[in-house]
């Protein structure tokens, strides 16, 4: 067996139905007693929600969370936590709400619960995001790590079909590329493919009856191991590719991801073989690219670039962005083999691998 390296983050999930009920007493466990509440502009009813469970330790609400963390977005909310002397923060909703937690977190190094409402698992990682003047920095440090989760199933039911949709396969791509990441080991091995198997079968479940309580059940389940994979191990391919489309293409996050996926995937399947079997086993299906772009598919989810705005004219200046920051990968990468992938994903065409990449590809 190969050596390896597993280190366990400090974090505290709570996980159930009905769990937003004991918002206010992990506040007062953690000491919070003037948190500043973060959303979307659309989440008026989840803070509604959050501020009736916080028992009265709600300072302040900003509701200017959005895609990609935008500094700008972040100093707006910055200038409010200290108006309000907050000595906490609350994120409910999704990504969006949970970087700008992180963010905030960074700046004051003030304590983060999070309640997540949709599968983006980034509640469990130490890794924030942030978007500048087009171009998005990611960053890991174990204080961006929100010290305390609440996962209540019942906050899923709302979130909508097509939603539901990408943000599964969005956590799904979590659990793929830690299967192949450089620091893999034993235990998020497992993790991730009971991550791919759970969500595979649950969410064309969700899609079907959104208020299936087993089904949205398995589906959080499913997302909050993926986002446990992503805090635990680098990533490669898709991920960079995600960042550049998101970050400098304004491209919908959890959409982009669900599009990119099986194309990464079919790029690194040669230079990635146990982990081609062991999703072959989660997924039922010897090429488990092709599973995946059936399974979004089925789900109604978008699979090309194109499906999502981005003109083939990007194309190249991906690529360049991409190419510019070397980074590890199972296969050897360089700007040609980039934009291939970049060209098959905005086609939207079943994957298939690309060719192999010239001599002069960047270095793993």
């Amino acid at each position: 067996m190969q050596p390896f390296v597993y280190s366990s983050l400090p974090q505290t999930v709570r996980f159930g139905h009905g769990t937003l009920a004991g918002l206010g007493a992990e506040l007062a466990r953690l000491g919070i007693a003037r948190a500043l509440l973060l959303t979307t502009p659309e989440q008026s009813a989840l803070a509604a929600q959050a501020m009736a469970a916080a028992d009265g330790r709600i300072a302040g609400h900003f509701h200017g969370a959005a895609m990609h963390t935008p500094v700008t977005v972040t100093e707006a909310a910055l200038a409010m936590l200290k108006d309000v002397q907050a000595d906490g923060l609350v994120a409910i909703g999704g990504g969006s709400t949970t970087g700008l937690a992180k963010a905030l977190n960074l700046r004051s190094g003030l304590p983060q619960v999070v309640i997540p409402t949709t599968y983006a698992g980034s509640e469990m990682t130490p890794i924030l995001g942030e978007t500048a003047e087009g171009r998005k920095v990611t960053q890991r440090d174990p204080r961006l790590l929100p010290g305390s989760v609440i996962y209540d199933v019942d906050l899923t039911y709302s979130l909508p079909p097509h939603l539901s949709a990408v943000s599964g396969m969005n956590a799904m791509a979590h659990a793929v590329e830690a299967l192949y990441a450089r620091d893999a080991n034993p235990v998020i091995d497992l993790m991730a493919a009971e991550s791919v198997a759970s969500l595979a079968k649950t969410l064309p479940a969700i899609i079907a009856d959104p208020l299936d309580a087993e089904a949205r059940g398995q589906g959080l389940y499913g997302a909050w191991l993926a986002g446990i994979c992503l805090g635990n191990v680098g990533m490669a391919l898709h991920h960079k590719l995600c960042h550049v489309l998101g970050g400098s293409f304004d491209l919908p996050h959890a959409e982009t991801h669900c599009v990119v996926l099986p194309y990464a995937l079919a790029c690194n399947a040669p230079f990635a073989e146990k982990a081609v079997q062991r999703l072959s086993a989660a997924l039922g299906h010897a090429d488990p690219a092709r599973a995946l772009w059936d399974l979004a598919g089925r789900l109604n989810a978008p699979r090309s670039l194109a499906a999502l705005g981005l003109a083939e004219s990007a194309l190249e200046r991906a690529a360049d962005i991409a190419a510019e920051n070397p980074y590890w990968n199972p296969r050897p990468l360089n700007r040609d083999l980039l934009l291939a992938v970049l060209r098959q994903a905005h086609a939207g065409q079943a994957p298939v691998a690309p060719q192999p990449a010239s001599p002069d590809g960047m270095k793993t």
